[in-house]
């Protein structure tokens, strides 16, 4: 049995037009002699009646920090809603289908309300449905927990409801279907001429999405790469054969940059060593407060790293607190130059910092792993520089 996993996003079941391709992508599957499994987002975005942002700006504020398990309930609603629709579609057209919500498809979660994790698929009851000669249609972004309460698994979990139905099923592969074609070597919105990346390795898309790119959840990526199942991220609006993410390496042999990405709302920290008695344990007490920090770089007499825009007025009150002293820049981004080919070539760094020079743009911090280099600039500055690097390395 090839099994064949579905996803597709809230803009792709958005509306009856944009289901008709749903339906067609999915029947072209089954044509093509696969099993397929299809898993849904809720209906469209924030403002539109069932999108999850939408079912949540009904209730207080204050239900959700008293009763997460309630609000798992609601949450899980424009997942559950889109499979029946979807089933609906299906079935117009001919083709034989069942909704089923993510307990009903077999997935396990702990109790962890509001961002539950995964544990086990019961495959059973989906395995079933495929014998019959029927399509599941599973509700993403949900699971069960022991007690048989609802869960729901976090942002952009549909994602990770497919990546896991794929590994569990064994599925020859996970489609995840959005409104672009697929992995661009920059934002089309920054870059003119980004082009379309058509074969990628796991370990350059699990940089592409922890960096910013908004394509794929990380987690799906970790998930199909420990189980070596290809994602391929497709366009549901277009015949497009989009990008393929698998073991293989990059496609384009001639350039040892596969694209760029950034992040916003960056804060620069510098701590000296005489800024007060906790500088040795600074860290640590970051950690034990949870706000995260990155671009971490430690000298003999100062330490400097980055933190998310959201966490500075606590991490202010914190250091105010241990009675520290410290000097600091708003309004950065983090650039993220990504490529496996780049590992071992020298003067990669040289050359983006020449680049950045040209422009006039100053790099604040650089940081480097073995496919990913790191530069933070002034946020002003972020469309000039991702457009200076995507040239400079002939990305377009």
């Amino acid at each position: 049995m090839k099994i064949l996993i579905q996803k597709f996003g809230g803009t792709s079941v958005s509306s009856k037009e944009k289901r008709k391709l749903v339906v067609k992508k999915v029947l072209n599957a089954k044509n093509q002699g696969y099993f397929p499994v299809v898993v849904v987002s809720a209906m469209g975005r924030k403002g539109e009646p069932y999108a999850t942002d939408t079912l949540l700006s009904l209730i207080d504020p204050k239900l959700k920090v008293s009763n997460p398990f309630a609000i798992d309930l609601l949450m899980s609603c424009g997942e559950t809603i889109s499979t029946v629709i979807m089933c609906n579609e299906l079935n117009n057209n001919g083709i034989d289908s069942v909704p089923l919500t993510g307990g009903q498809a077999g997935i396990n979660t702990d109790a962890n309300y509001n961002n539950a994790a995964i544990l086990n698929v019961d495959t059973k009851k989906i395995l079933n449905v495929l014998e019959k000669g029927k399509i599941p249609v599973v509700a993403g972004f949900q699971g069960i927990d022991e007690n048989g309460h609802i869960t729901t698994i976090g942002r952009g979990g549909s994602d990770v409801t497919a990546a896991t139905l794929g590994a569990a099923l064994n599925a020859v592969e996970t489609q995840i279907y959005t409104d672009v074609d697929g992995i661009m070597t920059a934002d089309p919105r920054i870059v003119s001429d980004a082009t379309l990346i058509k074969k990628i390795s796991y370990d350059e898309i699990f940089q592409f999405a922890e960096q910013g790119a908004k394509v794929i959840h990380p987690r799906a990526v970790e998930i199909s790469r420990k189980y070596n199942i290809p994602l391929v991220i497709k366009n549901t609006m277009n015949e497009c054969a989009g990008t393929v993410i698998s073991n293989f390496e990059t496609e384009s042999y001639e350039n040892i940059i596969t694209g760029i990405t950034h992040m916003d709302n960056r804060v620069q920290v510098n701590i000296s060593k005489d800024s007060g008695q906790n500088y040795n344990d600074l860290f640590d007490i970051l950690a034990e407060n949870l706000i995260s920090i990155d671009l971490i770089n430690v000298f003999p007499k100062e330490k400097i790293f980055t933190i998310d825009e959201k966490d500075f007025v606590k991490f202010s009150n914190l250091i105010q607190e241990l009675n520290m002293t410290y000097t600091f820049v708003k309004n950065c981004s983090k650039l993220a130059i990504i490529g496996s080919k780049m590992k071992g070539i020298p003067g990669v760094m040289a050359r983006i910092l020449k680049a950045l020079t040209r422009e006039n743009i100053e790099v604040l911090q650089t940081a480097d792993s073995h496919m990913t280099i790191w530069c933070l600039v002034e946020t002003i500055y972020v469309k000039r520089a991702i457009n200076a690097l995507h040239k400079e390395f002939n990305l377009g």
